[in-house]
């Protein structure tokens, strides 16, 4: 296996991978063309690969039938006035062994086969043996008015190895013929030859001025001359009628034929061709190699943010922060207190933001533009394909988000807390001063109505122990529960906030990540089949 056919395998085992992890994301019709291209590779490589396909192509009347029978050294395609003469394809194989499936595939009807065992040049030139595996075919004219023949010609030209453009003086520059063939396949000059036939007719140097603006012409539809050992298209000039030239093109066919590689280099344009076509599926326009920015940090806390914004989080934090406080003041309270606040203890929930006992409800216009924006900036800068697959992913996901951040919000609700022991503490405080303000009430009560003998002070003390003391140690313990308060809150919202952010992961980001990891996927592949490893640098970011 030659190194050319190494290379081409490579590639086309990456398009067919392109072309797999394409299928669900990429329109059909984009890719019709490049499953027609590999089931025409793998016919061609199927095929035997010691034969090369050359095919003489032309208009009506340039001779390239007569050059046809000259190369082949027999008559066998007609010849005449009457336009057009070839209205099928005929071939004639030298060392025609293996040569039958090439022909089939070709749809040369085994009428118009022939076979020659000696060499191309019959006069023994230096070719010698070089035409060994040569199949040369004989196809219809292009410009032909019949029907049918320019389809045959451009089935034709998509099937064989090499091309000879065989052109005249009068048609070279023919318009129909640059820009339907010569630029469209101006990518296929190292399988090309450009014979200028019939240059017996100009006189004097008219030949070299008409090859030099032959060549101005191929350089503007973007075909490459080969000159000085350069790869590109051969440009020869030659007469069928008096064999000026002719041996050139013997030389010329014979060498590719030598090469044994003119298939591959064909096939290896045919898949240059595609990756061309293909770029804008799998390359943005406004970026070199690399695609968008894909799911930054940033994008990851903004989305995680915006998800928190839509169930509250701030507020439900801030509320659980000031249940706690109220639970607080109520266990350290005085019993006169707590006796009050008995009623409006069945209202502590509704401060904690359940107002339907169902956990807080997310926000649906907030949850679909967080959507929205991390489905944009994940798909900025990807192909449309891609960029569509990457908003289609983020808008299954985020269709039932708010229902999932229902409950998520819900499983994140802060439950009953017992308090910490010192409200116990500072609760059985408030009963023995509550009752220490009795008893000294009581005893001012029996002192004053002369029941008991006991000093005035006594009672007083007693009462005012108790009536003063449970108020202000009531509110040292609602000083003292501010901080542990304020870090309820901020834990109760920051559970909202993971619980938010693990939904949000769940049914947007990881699907987005799994689209731009397919997407990184095929721009792996894509630099392959195109010819050149993108850097993986530049890629990492869109599968973040």
């Amino acid at each position: 296996m030659t190194t050319t056919d190494g290379a081409l395998g490579a590639r086309l085992d990456a398009l067919g991978e392109l072309l797999g992890l394409s299928r669900t994301r990429v329109s059909p019709d984009a890719l019709a063309e490049t499953g027609e291209l590999l089931d025409r590779i793998a016919q061609r490589r199927r095929l035997s690969p010691d034969h090369t396909v050359v095919a003489l192509a032309g208009a009506t009347g340039s001779g390239k039938s007569t050059l046809f029978n000259t190369l082949a050294g027999l008559e066998l395609s007609e010849t005449g006035v009457r336009r057009p003469t070839t209205s099928a394809p005929v071939a004639c194989a030298w060392d025609p062994e293996g040569a039958a499936g090439l022909l089939d595939r070709l749809g040369v009807a085994a009428k118009d086969r022939y076979a020659r065992r000696s060499a191309l040049d019959d006069a023994g030139s230096e070719i010698g043996s070089r035409s060994d595996g040569l199949v040369l075919i004989d196809l219809p004219d292009h410009d032909s008015a019949a029907a049918g023949h320019r389809e045959q010609v451009d089935r034709l030209l998509k099937l064989v190895d090499v091309v000879v453009w065989v052109l005249d003086p009068e048609k070279y520059a023919d318009a129909a013929l640059h820009e339907r063939y010569l630029r469209p396949l101006a990518g296929y000059a190292d399988v090309t030859l450009i014979v200028l036939n019939q240059v017996d007719r100009l006189p004097g140097d008219a030949a070299d001025q008409v090859l030099d603006d032959l060549r101005r012409l191929l350089d503007e539809d973007g075909l490459a001359v080969g000159e000085h050992g350069e790869a590109g298209a051969t440009v020869l000039a030659v007469s069928a009628l008096t064999g000026d030239g002719v041996a050139d093109l013997r030389a010329a066919i014979g060498q590719v034929v030598a090469e044994r590689d003119a298939a591959s280099r064909r096939l290896a344009a045919d898949v240059d061709r595609t990756a061309a076509r293909l770029r804008p599926v799998y390359v943005a326009r406004d970026t070199a190699v690399g695609g968008g920015c894909g799911l930054t940090d940033l994008a990851r806390e903004e989305f995680a943010g915006r998800l928190a914004a839509s169930v509250g989080a701030v507020a439900a934090g801030q509320a659980a922060e000031r249940q706690w406080a109220w639970a607080a003041a109520e266990a350290c309270g005085t019993l006169w207190q707590r006796l009050a606040r008995r009623r409006r203890r069945a209202l502590a929930p509704l401060r904690s933001g359940a107002l339907t006992g169902t956990g807080p409800v997310a926000s649906r216009p907030v949850v679909d533009e967080a959507v929205r924006v991390v489905a944009a900036e994940a798909a900025a800068g990807l192909p449309a394909p891609w960029a569509q697959a990457v908003r289609d992913a983020a808008r299954r996901g985020g269709e039932k988000l708010p229902d999932a951040l229902d409950a998520a919000a819900g499983r994140a609700e802060p439950g009953p807390h017992a308090g910490p022991r010192w409200w116990s503490a500072v609760g059985t405080a408030q009963w023995l001063l509550a009752l220490l303000a009795s008893a000294g009430l009581v005893c001012a009560g029996a002192v004053l109505s002369g029941a008991v003998a006991l000093s005035w002070w006594l009672p007083l003390a007693l009462l005012a122990t108790g009536a003063l003391g449970g108020p202000l140690l009531a509110r040292a313990g609602r000083i003292a529960a501010r901080g542990p308060a304020r870090r309820h809150g901020q834990a109760a919202e920051r559970r909202l906030r993971d619980a938010a952010a693990d939904c949000g992961r769940a049914r947007v980001l990881e699907p987005v990540a799994a689209e731009l990891l397919r997407y990184r996927e095929v721009r792996e592949q894509y630099g392959v089949v195109a010819g050149n490893r993108l850097r993986v640098t530049e890629l990492s970011a869109t599968s973040q």
